[in-house]
């Protein structure tokens, strides 16, 4: 119980349990070894969260994170400014920057449409969107959303308003991961890699 610790380990416990995956034990542990830290150590990592807090801000333009308005990714005259690669969250845009294949611009929406919480379309970056698509010079729109009902619910919706705006629409694939087994594949999985085939 956070009773039984001093009041400043019991603060500090109690908001380390709030951060995401981090539950009452790996809060203790946490928390224990910032105890033990350097007081060096323990004021770099304040700093640290007291610097993103101050410095860092979502682009004007594709909505990532960044510390510099715009993006360095809006910026980069030698990307391709006519495919656009809609993402729910800005760790989606790093996931697809460590790839190095894509050479087009991104358009955050932060999050993705779920009648069941509450999220529309106009709690999303959608609105911002379709301005983009309207300002014209955009070819493609490249929908990577994740593959859940909420990412599925959120294409279909863009590829409705989108398309009638002369925008090609298209889908990442879906698929087995490289090195998995087919025998352990769920049967979601198995057809979206059979749709997302192609010519060998």
């Amino acid at each position: 119980m956070l009773t039984d610790y001093p009041a400043p380990l019991a603060r500090l416990i109690d908001e380390l349990s709030k951060m995401p995956t981090v539950g009452p034990k790996t809060a203790q542990r946490l928390a224990f070894y910032l105890l033990r830290a350097s007081a060096e150590d323990a004021r770099a990592l304040a700093d640290a969260i007291l610097e993103i807090k101050t410095s860092m801000r979502h682009c004007s333009t594709c909505f990532t994170i960044t510390d510099v308005d715009p993006c360095a990714t809006c910026r980069d005259t030698t990307r391709h400014g006519d495919v656009l690669c809609v993402v729910e969250d800005p760790r989606d845009v790093i996931a697809l920057e460590r790839t190095r294949e894509f050479r087009g611009r991104y358009h955050v929406l932060h999050g993705a449409i779920s009648p069941l919480d509450g999220v529309g379309p106009d709690d999303l970056k959608i609105p911002e969107l379709l301005a983009r698509v309207q300002a014209g010079g955009i070819k493609e729109l490249i929908v990577a959303t994740n593959p859940r009902v909420e990412g599925e619910a959120t294409a279909i919706y863009l590829a409705r308003i989108l398309k009638p705006l002369g925008v090609r629409v298209t889908r990442i694939a879906h698929g087995l991961p490289v090195g998995g087994d087919l025998e352990y594949a769920d049967e979601v999985t198995l057809a979206r890699a059979l749709e997302g085939r192609r010519d060998l």
